[in-house]
Order: structure tokens, then sequence, then C-alpha cells
């Protein structure tokens, strides 16, 4: 079945859904995106995913020409057509065509394209025996540069610089501090310590995104009972811990098992870490929008 591609309003299939030379997505990376899972036929917090979509739009002064629900509808058209059941959807957005860097150029109508693609990660064994992390020598971009509760598609060079570092020594994942030395992020998933029943997550002002993952992790430790906490988090914090584990939309839940050379905890998935994956799981099942019956 060829790929359907929803493109300015048009659902066109992929080999005919094409983006102009000049967008300004492309050429300066003036955009934001939103990366969403559909699980079974239910796209998992999609209004939530939306909703911070257009708070990066807003923040950014682009108008997307659509309101939240016509986007909502955009994407659950787009996931019909290809009769995505379970997989990843990318909403990508920019303010429009034109060159030059100043916005005043443009002429009104800003690009949005969805499209639909299976992504893994990690490889299953890494699920199954935890990620193996470096720290990474790039840093994030301090807010007052870039403010990371914008998911904009500039930010993410930095990101992508970083999982390079990683690749190079062989590791899973690499953590990027911010230009204080505080851990902010992973490169594409947040954060999480567990140090005596409670959880620590950095919180957005040290550089973390707001992820949806994350919120939904928070909100299943607290209904389980195990406190939580955002808090600035060292690398001493994350050496000393007794469960690590990260959390993104393309990620999931992911144990981090060893640092730097270190083991964390016992170098294995933990109890809370594992309780937690399952709860999230339970979650994907229930809380969205149906797409596909």
């Amino acid at each position: 079945m060829e790929q359907t591609v929803y493109i300015n309003g048009s659902l066109l299939p992929r080999a005919q859904a094409h983006a102009d030379i000049y967008d300004h997505g492309l050429l300066y990376g003036d955009g934001a995106f939103e990366g969403i899972r559909v699980y079974d036929g239910l796209i998992f917090r999609l209004q939530e995913h939306i909703d911070r979509l257009f708070r990066s739009a807003k923040a950014l002064a682009i108008d997307l020409g659509m309101t939240p629900a016509e986007m909502v509808d955009a994407v659950v058209r787009t996931v019909r057509a290809n009769e995505h059941r379970t997989g990843y959807i990318r909403v990508t957005v920019s303010r429009g065509v034109g060159l030059g860097l100043d916005p005043s150029h443009l002429p009104p109508g800003a690009t949005v394209i969805i499209s639909t693609e299976q992504l893994s990660l990690y490889p299953r064994s890494m699920y199954e025996n935890g990620l193996e992390v470096v720290t990474a020598s790039t840093r994030v971009p301090p807010s007052c540069c870039i403010d990371p509760q914008i998911k904009s598609l500039g930010r993410y060079i930095n990101n992508i610089q970083a999982k390079m570092e990683a690749n190079r020594v062989g590791a899973g994942e690499a953590l990027m501090l911010n230009m204080e030395g505080y851990v902010a992020e992973a490169t594409g998933d947040n954060l999480f310590l567990v140090m005596n029943g409670e959880l620590t997550t950095p919180p957005t002002s040290q550089g973390a995104l707001t992820g949806i993952t994350r919120a939904t992790v928070i909100e299943c430790a607290r209904e389980a009972g195990i406190p939580v906490r955002e808090a600035a988090v060292t690398l001493y914090d994350c050496y000393i811990c007794d469960e690590a584990f990260l959390t993104g939309t393309a990620a999931e839940v992911i144990a981090m098992v060893r640092l730097d050379g270190r083991d964390l905890g016992s170098g294995k998935p933990g109890r809370i870490t594992q309780q937690l994956t399952e709860a999230f799981h339970a979650r994907t099942r229930t809380d969205g929008i149906r797409a596909l019956d």
C-alpha cells in the first residue's frame, strides 16, 4: 500500500507530496513539529500533542491557518488513509515559503505536513536489558537562546550532534548537560532517576522538553503513590541513583543501566522502572483518540 501524506489540506500519494525548495523549515529550521504514537488504532494523547504544537507555533509567531480541532481531524484522516494501526505519526509545520530571513517578506500560509511511518528507536534487547549511556560534550542551548518548551525544528541540531557522540563510542544514548553543568535530558528523551523510592526529573528550566510521555509517567507514578519531584540533576545524582530511565514518544519508557562506565543501581532495569513501564503501556490502550476500530 502506497503511503499517503497530508500536505496543506490535501491527502496525496507520497511520491506526489513535495515541499517547496524555499520552505522556511528547510532553509532555516523555522518551524515546529510533533512526534505522536498510534497504538492499535488509538492515537495516544493526540489532543495533548496538538496543544503543544500550537503553543510552539504561537511562541514562534507562526499562524498555522487552522484550529487545533482541524489539526486533530487532519491527523485522524491521515492515519485512516494509511490504515496506520500501530506506529509513528510526524506532524511538521513551518512558517511558509520564501527566501530570506525576514518573516515579513513571506506570503501568508504556513506549511503543514502529516505523515505516518514505523519507527524503532532502540532494539528490543535494549528494552529488555537497559541502555548504556554516555555524557555528551555537546550542550543543550540555553533557554535565553532557544526556549526548551518550543519543540522547534532548528533546536535539534545539538541533539543530533550529541547522538553522534554516543554512536562513536557504541553507546545506546547520550545525556546532555546545560551550560551550568546540570543534566537536562537525553538526545530525544526525558530523564528520570529513582532514589529511595522517589522519582526525580529535571524541570524545563534546566533545558528539558515538556514531554508528553514524561507527563504520563508522572501521572502513573503519583497514582501508584510514588513521590515525584522536579529538581536540578547533576551527574553525581545519576551515578549514585538506585534506578534510572528515559521517556519519550519514540523511546516510550526504557531503563538506563550504565552511565560513563558506571553501573546504575544493580546495572539492570529496576523494580520501579518496570512498574512504571507497565503502567505507561496500560495507558496507551485507553488514553487517546480512536482513529481505527
